[in-house]
């Protein structure tokens, strides 16, 4: 019973953590009002179809950034330190926008969006949910994982996601009309303010890791 209970401990503790770091830089609620404006024009059942593809996309595209970004940062040479630095800044422009109440997309893509038969890859899955800061922070989370049960509680944690998200957008319709634009522009800034704040805590560890590295006797 206690190696099992050993096994399922950080099973469950990263797949909590993967899903807590997530919602608030994916921000799937923010992603209600871009969903029901490019499915304007659709079916109940059509809308239901294109949330659950969206939900199945972003799971799959995380999924292959978690598998596969120990590789990539490998491939080119890049430290956990500097992806902390780079994952901070995409954040902090991610955090910035959705505090400044700046559309997700401009004029012209969301026209085209519009016209696609099929939005749940684009841009809903990328760059809206699965974008850079997303992809940041599964690929972080890759780079400290050393056993396998690790791996399976963030790709859990990706799923809980992908679930969370469809619930999101199959019942925005409700929340829209419950909350009003207003209402969801105010929460957007607040879900904005605290990431910036993620996004200043993930630069400032990348600095002083980077500094601890170059010169650790400036640190005892």
């Amino acid at each position: 019973m206690k190696p099992q209970t050993d096994v399922a401990l950080p099973i469950l503790n990263y797949a909590v953590g993967t899903l807590v770091a997530l919602f608030p830089i994916a921000n799937p609620i923010g992603a209600v009002p871009a969903f029901y404006s490019l499915t304007g024009s659709d079916s109940r059942t059509d809308r239901r179809k294109q949330a659950q593809r969206t939900a199945l996309n972003v799971v799959l595209i995380l999924a292959l950034f978690l598998f596969a970004g120990r590789t990539v940062l490998e491939f080119f040479g890049i430290s956990l330190n500097v992806l902390r630095i780079a994952g901070g800044l995409l954040v902090a422009h991610a955090a910035w926008e959705m505090v400044t109440s700046k559309q997700r997309m401009t004029d012209s893509e969301h026209q085209a969006a519009v016209e696609k038969e099929d939005v749940s890859f684009t841009p809903m899955a990328i760059p809206l949910i699965a974008g850079p800061g997303s992809i940041g922070v599964v690929i972080g989370l890759a780079t400290k994982m050393t056993q396998w049960s690790e791996y399976l509680g963030c790709l859990i944690g990706i799923i809980l996601f992908g679930g969370l998200l469809y619930l999101c957008l199959a019942l925005g319709e409700t929340l829209l009309s419950r909350m009003g634009h207003n209402g969801f522009g105010a929460l957007n800034r607040v879900f904005g303010f605290f990431i910036l704040a993620i996004a200043v805590q993930l630069m400032a560890d990348g600095v002083i890791s980077l500094f601890q590295t170059a010169a650790p006797t400036l640190f005892r």
